[in-house]
């Protein structure tokens, strides 16, 4: 098909290369500005537009312009692929992460499904006064409690059969630390809930929290719902500060848009890595995170 014979058409076809070609860069581009974090949750969606829109390009006839984009979509779409097929090494720290929902009715049967995977931790977000119930049911199994009290939507916590180092507790805007012994070493668990991205405030609350990451002394397992994707700007600067790598598979685990769109914004990080599977949502808004970490 020759450009000349279907004007319209054909600009309708770099147009749509452009533009997503433009999203699939602006999302690689969060250190400069947080847009591009924004831009990164849709990836994916762009590489697909792109390899789309070239396809049909050089359907069309323009070869030249569309076998570079289908490149680039195809190389980029690949990656992200990878992230959510390739599983990660199983390790032996199993950890248990939920955002609670700051109104879950359902707390009866989030309990049991905790206390049948028996993790040694628990990292909660959204703990409201009314979740806070949830915290005394399991107290027999997790008598160390380390709770954040947060804003609207509740605060943060940890739950733990180890024990605490003595006074290693640690409350941040939207995260909640704590020191545990386990098999002769220290490690700190990090229970994080991060602000929703540009254009809110998600870039300033991350520079808050990088330096109490770095201050931590010692091996991190860090997890919390990070309202947004592991390949952000954002994450893999507070990956890098606590010095951790991310549990694989990624799974899309806020509910918000489901059927249409499951967001993987809920995370799971360790020195080593991981391996995790996905728990019922139970009264929220958010799946469930369990995840067999390596310190």
């Amino acid at each position: 098909m020759e450009d000349e014979e279907h004007p319209i058409l054909n600009a309708l076809l770099r147009a749509g290369l452009v533009l997503s070609l433009l999203a699939l860069i602006g999302g690689f581009l969060g250190g400069l500005h947080p847009l591009g974090d924004s831009l990164s949750v849709g990836r994916a969606h762009a590489a697909g537009a792109l390899v789309l829109f070239a396809l049909l390009a050089i359907w069309a006839g323009q070869r030249h312009t569309a076998f570079g984009a289908l490149l680039v979509g195809l190389l980029v779409g690949g990656q992200v692929a990878l992230v959510y097929l390739w599983p990660g090494p199983p390790g032996r720290f199993l950890l248990y992460q939920k955002n609670l929902r700051y109104d879950n009715a359902r707390l009866v049967e989030l309990e049991a499904d905790i206390r049948a995977a028996e993790p040694l931790a628990v990292t909660l977000q959204e703990v409201s006064a009314p979740n806070l119930s949830l915290l005394s049911s399991l107290a027999d199994v997790y008598p160390h409690q380390h709770h954040c009290p947060g804003r609207a939507v509740g605060g943060q916590a940890i739950l733990t059969r180890l024990t605490p180092v003595a006074g290693s507790g640690t409350c941040a805007r939207g995260l909640a630390a704590v020191q545990v012994e386990w098999q002769d070493h220290r490690i700190w668990l990090v229970s994080l809930h991060l602000q929703w991205p540009w254009p809110y405030a998600q870039a300033e609350h991350v520079a808050e929290i990088l330096p109490v990451l770095r201050g931590l002394d010692g091996p991190v397992l860090l997890a919390g719902d990070f309202n947004m994707v592991r390949w952000a700007h954002s994450v893999e600067a507070l990956a890098e500060a606590a010095r951790v790598i991310p549990a694989s598979p990624t799974r899309g685990t806020f509910l918000g848009f489901d059927p249409v769109l499951r967001l993987p914004i809920d995370h799971a990080f360790a020195p080593a890595g991981g391996r995790i599977t996905l728990r019922p949502a139970l009264g929220s808004d958010h799946l469930g995170i369990l995840a067999q970490l390596e310190p």
